[in-house]
């Protein structure tokens, strides 16, 4: 008991030691205000038609769906913003787990689920998996 009380008025006379500020572990002050502006007013940070344009094919990488904030679909590899006409869609209902991409500049809209991949000057969808359901793999010669 005694012992006990003794590291206690020990510890209580020792002064507590002054911790240093950390700040932000990657960005200054000035870059951290600009990412959260950029967030509130919901500024995508590439913008959402050139991903598509860039290729003879769309592919659809996949998507998330947030239920408080923005949600977000990978295009050819780029992430873009479902946010505006021209941006790409999340579907929902029946037609859930597919992304309505738009294509051209007719408005036309085709519906993609993860892993297919559009040919846009034949209009031939092909799936990922290919005819036989299995993902192959040949060696380089």
């Amino acid at each position: 008991m005694t012992r006990a009380l003794l590291l206690l008025v020990f510890m209580a006379s020792i002064p507590a030691a002054s911790a240093q500020e950390l700040g932000r572990l990657f960005f200054t002050e000035e870059q951290r205000a600009a990412l959260d502006a950029r967030r509130k007013a919901r500024v995508p940070d590439r913008p959402v038609a050139p991903a598509a344009a860039r290729s003879p094919t769309t592919r659809v990488d996949g998507y998330v769906r947030r239920s408080g904030g923005p949600s977000t679909v990978w295009v050819n590899g780029e992430t873009l913003g479902v946010e505006g006409s021209d941006a790409p869609r999340i579907e929902s209902g029946r037609r859930e787990g597919r992304v309505s991409v738009p294509v051209g500049d007719g408005g036309i809209r085709f519906s993609l689920k993860p892993g297919q991949v559009l040919d846009r000057s034949t209009g031939e969808i092909r799936d990922v998996l290919g005819p036989s359901g299995e993902i192959e793999v040949r060696p380089p010669k």
